[in-house]
């Protein structure tokens, strides 16, 4: 009997997943204004993301400039002499 029970919660599982899952895909949609929302904020996406890149870019350049500007050369004459 607990054989069976657990096959039954098991189907019953999988079912109510697989139609929770189905509920999320994509969608065809006609609607123009529908369309050009959703063109719209992946322009937005877009550009943010691109924003982002260059900030991080921005940023990795101006922080590497500031280190290491010591002067190698005062070692080199000193072991020289």
């Amino acid at each position: 009997m607990k054989k069976v029970s657990l096959a039954v919660l098991l189907s019953l599982s999988a079912v109510a997943s697989a139609y929770a899952q189905s509920d999320q895909g994509v969608r065809m949609s006609t609607d123009p204004a529908r369309i050009a929302d959703i063109e719209s904020r992946a322009q937005n996406l877009q550009s943010q993301q691109s924003n982002m890149q260059n900030m991080q870019m921005d940023q990795s350049t101006t922080h590497k400039s500031g280190h290491h500007k010591k002067s190698h050369g005062k070692s080199m004459k000193g072991s020289a002499e």
